[in-house]
C-alpha cells in the first residue's frame, strides 16, 4: 500500500526554516521532518511513497536524489583517469520514492488529485507532512478495513495551550489549574487511509482537502476517525520545532520506534 504525503505548502508559519527549504524538510535531530514520517510508516512496513511537492520541489528531489551516498561510505577512485565511485555499509532503508510536482499554489485537496495515476486504483495512505505520531498504523489500516468506508482519519485531542480559570458571575476566578489534554478537543491529525472513490470528490486544483471533500464525506457517512491516545505533535513554528527537537536530544521522541527497535 502506498503513502502519499503533503508535502506542497509554503511554510508561512515558520518562516523563519521555510524561507529557505519546504517545511517538510525542516530538520529535525539531522534529518527533515518528512524523514521522520516516512520511518514512521516504514517501522510498520510501508516503504513505497508518493511525495506531493510544490514549493522548492526540487530541493526535496534533490534530498533523496543524494540520500543513497550519504547513507553510505564512499570510495571515490581517480586512479585510472576516471571516476569510479564505490560504495560501502549502505544504510539506506529499502523505500520507493516518487516526488511529484502538484504545483506552487495548488490547494491539498487538488494536490492529492494530482497523484491519482501514480496511486492507481488501490486505497492509499495519507498524511501531512509537517506533524509526527506515534500512532499504530497496522491498528488504524485494521480499523479502516473493519469499516467499509471511504475515508478514516486519525482524531488526536488538542490540549489548551494555557491555563484553566473557573471563573464566577462576578468575574472572581475561583480557582486555576494547568491544561489536561482532557479540555481540549479531537482534532483531524492527519494519518488517513483513503479509498480510491475518494477521487470523486476532489475537483481541481483550488479543492482544499479539510473543507470540501472532508465535509462532503462526513454528510455522506463515509468519514470515520481512529482516536488516538498517544502522541501527536505538529511543526508549524519555531517554538513546536524546539518542542520536537527538545525529546529528540533528550531521548524520550515516541514517534522514534524504529530507535527503540534497535
Amino acid at each position: 500500500m502506498k503513502v502519499v504525503l503533503l508535502a506542497g505548502g509554503f511554510g508561512s508559519r515558520i518562516t523563519e526554516e521555510s524561507q529557505f527549504r519546504p517545511k517538510p524538510m525542516v530538520e529535525l535531530g539531522g534529518y527533515p521532518i518528512l524523514w521522520h514520517i516516512m520511518k514512521e510508516y516504514s517501522y510498520y512496513g510501508f516503504n513505497d511513497f508518493v511525495i506531493c511537492a510544490g514549493y522548492k520541489q526540487n530541493m526535496i528531489k534533490e534530498w533523496f536524489r543524494d540520500y543513497f551516498l550519504r547513507q553510505s561510505d564512499v570510495t571515490f577512485d581517480f586512479t585510472s583517469g576516471e571516476e569510479v565511485v564505490m560504495t560501502h555499509r549502505n544504510r539506506c532503508e529499502k523505500w520507493r520514492v516518487t516526488v511529484v510536482d502538484t504545483g506552487l499554489d495548488t490547494m491539498t485537496g487538488g494536490r492529492i488529485g494530482r497523484i491519482r495515476e501514480y496511486v492507481g486504483g488501490e486505497p492509499f495512505m495519507m498524511t501531512y507532512g509537517d506533524g509526527v505520531c506515534d500512532v499504530d498504523i497496522n491498528d488504524l489500516l485494521a480499523f479502516h478495513r473493519s469499516h467499509g468506508k471511504i475515508a478514516t482519519l486519525t482524531a488526536v485531542r488538542l490540549g489548551q495551550q494555557k491555563g484553566v480559570l473557573d471563573i464566577g458571575e462576578d468575574s472572581s476566578v475561583r480557582s486555576f489549574r494547568e491544561k489536561k489534554l482532557s479540555d481540549g478537543a479531537l482534532i483531524n491529525a492527519g494519518y488517513m487511509v483513503l479509498e480510491p472513490r475518494i477521487f470523486d470528490y476532489i475537483d481541481g486544483d483550488s479543492c482544499v482537502f479539510e473543507q470540501g471533500p472532508l465535509s462532503a464525506l462526513a454528510a455522506d457517512g463515509e468519514l470515520m476517525s481512529y482516536h488516538h491516545d498517544g502522541f501527536w505533535q505538529c511543526m508549524d513554528n519555531v517554538r513546536e520545532k524546539e518542542i520536537l527537537e527538545q525529546l529528540i536530544a533528550a531521548g524520550r521522541a515516541p514517534w522514534m520506534k524504529w530507535e527503540t527497535a534497535k
